[in-house]
């Protein structure tokens, strides 16, 4: 089993001189001692971000394509971005050792994600065939929230399993 160092894929510290202060460790105090509370934080950020991105993505489109094909491309565009974040930010991994095999993975994870919101999206318009884009950018926005809370789910227990405790 690998470490964490090596699944991050960062160096060893430089050896300590003689003389010098010793490099002191960051340590977390309180909920942050915790890797998963400081995981979580950093996911919303990044979740933040992407969910910024995929939305004003999906209310450009939307004028013009149906609501399900205006969702996936969102999805589909702005997933590569959330894993690599979520890899780097989240995760620390750094490097490109398995970077093609967590995208693949993530993509996975998005199909998820689309069969998450894509069925919000249907459950909507069969239940309110006339709803307003913003009553479907409510819908996504809403059905996102459980789409990112399996995302995170996914990413920490299975993609990125190898850095869970950085």
């Amino acid at each position: 089993m690998e470490t964490a160092a090596e699944a991050t894929e960062l160096l060893p510290s430089p050896p300590h001189k003689p003389g010098q202060q010793k490099p002191s460790r960051k340590r977390h105090r309180g909920v942050l001692k915790y890797p998963v509370v400081r995981q979580l934080i950093r996911f919303t950020g990044v979740g933040v971000v992407c969910t910024a991105t995929s939305l004003a993505i999906y209310a450009l489109l939307r004028p013009w394509i149906d609501p399900q094909l205006a969702n996936a491309i969102a999805l589909v565009l702005t997933s590569l971005m959330n894993t690599a974040l979520n890899r780097r930010l989240t995760f620390k991994i750094t490097g490109k050792k398995k970077r093609a095999q967590d995208h693949l993975s993530g993509v996975m994870v998005i199909a998820i994600a689309l069969v998450i919101t894509g069925g919000s999206l249907g459950i909507l318009h069969l239940l309110r065939p006339e709803a307003t884009v913003t009553e479907e950018l409510w819908t996504t926005t809403l059905s996102g929230f459980v789409a990112t809370a399996v995302r995170f789910t996914l990413l920490r227990h299975w993609i990125f399993r190898r850095a869970r405790h950085v």
